[in-house]
């Protein structure tokens, strides 16, 4: 650690260095520095929002400038600390479970222990360590916990370029990662953004969502999107989608699996990432058959909870409907028929029609 001199003395150039040693040494796989300049990106947000891509996330349209001018949300702002963590395990047995429509697809990075706690806490440690040297100065923490632009700042800070599926994609890493930002006025030096682009005449993810949420490259429609319809969205699945959906209960990975940058992803040594409860590849007739205490207690710590546990079954009963004709599957909607709400029932009671018409053509 270096010494702790007053503000006037401190080595800007070595307490950088320091830092970037520091979050390595906390588990993060890079670290960029922007200013609060995101002028480029404001443009294609707002026409974004104007098209109404956002569908019901309404806090996506709310805060105005604050979610692109750092300094507005956090006054006197004049750096971002950018930093990224990998988080897919070594095995998580993506594409098997996908395959196969008895099992549940359950998005990568929900796995294990919630990021958000993870990531803050680590940044949070970080913070600590500057304060060490840079006392003086201010900084906050933030983890999809404000209006903030995460990627466009990762990109100003030279973690990667935005993907034509809209996620951020560095050459090493793939996208396979999470995000995390510190807002300071410490005047560090800035790195160069990501200003290539090497998705090239790549249209893998466009071609490849199962709804094709994508209006075109950098374009998504969130009310396609299976990522949001299983975890934001409250309402009914539109009834066109849902057999689009296959065995995806909880998000949706297909257009970073089909990424050829992915290949390049290295495995997490987040032991808090490994998968929990069986959840990489589990059956769907016994996630299913969970009441709302087992479903809360196997989820504890998850980023799962955000769907509830009413979701978390309209989303299964879609897989089920999806699935191969089977005594037990329909056997399992029925016993579960006139326990939760209406929009349950709904949901159950196009899987039962799937099913038996699955039956009559066996």
């Amino acid at each position: 650690m270096l010494p702790k001199p007053s503000n006037s003395q401190v080595n800007l150039s070595a307490l950088k260095s320091a830092i970037s040693d520091e979050a390595r040494r906390l588990g993060f796989q890079q670290m960029g520095i922007c200013n609060t300049d995101l002028a480029e990106h404001v443009n294609r947000y707002q026409a974004w929002l104007n098209e109404g891509y956002h569908a019901e996330l309404s806090y996506m349209a709310q805060h105005g400038s604050k979610r692109w001018q750092p300094d507005e949300l956090i006054d006197g702002t004049l750096r971002v600390l950018s930093l990224r963590m990998n988080y897919l395990p070594d095995s998580t047995e993506t594409l098997a479970t996908l395959n196969n429509p008895e099992k549940g697809y359950i998005s990568r990075y929900t796995l294990g222990r919630d990021y958000h706690k993870l990531i803050r806490a680590r940044l949070k440690k970080l913070i600590h360590f500057i304060q060490a040297t840079a006392l003086e100065y201010d900084y906050r923490a933030f983890v999809d916990s404000a209006p903030v632009l995460e990627r466009a700042i990762a990109q100003r800070a030279g973690l990667g370029w935005f993907g034509k599926n809209t996620m951020l994609i560095n050459r090493s890493a793939g996208s396979w990662f999470f995000l995390g930002e510190i807002y300071t006025n410490l005047p560090l030096a800035l790195d160069a953004p990501y200003e290539e682009e090497h998705c090239g005449s790549c249209t893998a993810c466009l071609t490849d969502c199962p709804t094709q949420a994508f209006v075109g490259p950098y374009v998504l429609d969130a009310k396609r999107c299976i990522s949001y319809l299983t975890i934001e969205s409250k309402s009914a699945i539109p009834e066109e989608l849902r057999p689009l959906m296959g065995n995806r209960i909880f998000g949706c990975d297909d257009c970073q699996i089909v990424c050829p940058w992915t290949k390049f992803s290295q495995p997490t040594s987040e032991q808090d990432f490994s998968p929990r409860h069986n959840l990489a590849s589990p059956d769907l007739i016994e996630l299913f058959a969970w009441d709302e205490a087992t479903f809360l207690s196997k989820t504890e710590g998850s980023a799962i909870r955000r769907t509830g546990y009413e979701g978390w079954i309209r989303n299964i009963a879609v897989a089920l409907g999806n699935a191969p004709h089977d005594n037990h599957i329909i056997c399992a909607l029925k016993n579960k028929l006139g326990t939760l709400s209406s929009l349950v029932d709904e949901h159950i009671l196009w899987s039962l029609k799937q099913q038996k018409e699955k039956q009559t053509k066996i």
